[in-house]
């Protein structure tokens, strides 16, 4: 790596999926005050709501994330306005 081309703070982070518990290592500049385990060492953890992991293009998956009733409220809005 090239010195003096990366800010101070760029460290060895976890990027963790929250909907499906995924966790991977990789370096970043992410500000967090959150530590997870990761391997036998305690890292800063960065969580994500979504990774390759979970994303319906790479998993080939479709999966419908309800957060907060969002899609039914949606559908009984739209099911009103069809009618």
């Amino acid at each position: 790596m090239k010195q003096g081309i990366h800010p101070e703070n760029y460290r060895t982070v976890v990027f963790k999926d929250m909907s499906n518990g995924d966790m991977f290592l990789s370096r970043s500049t992410c500000k967090t005050n959150d530590t997870v385990e990761f391997e036998g060492e305690t890292y800063p953890v960065v969580k994500l709501e979504i990774s390759n992991t979970s994303h319906p293009f790479y998993t080939g998956k479709s999966k419908l994330v309800d957060t907060a009733g969002r899609v039914d409220k949606f559908m009984s809005r739209y099911a009103r306005a069809k009618k």
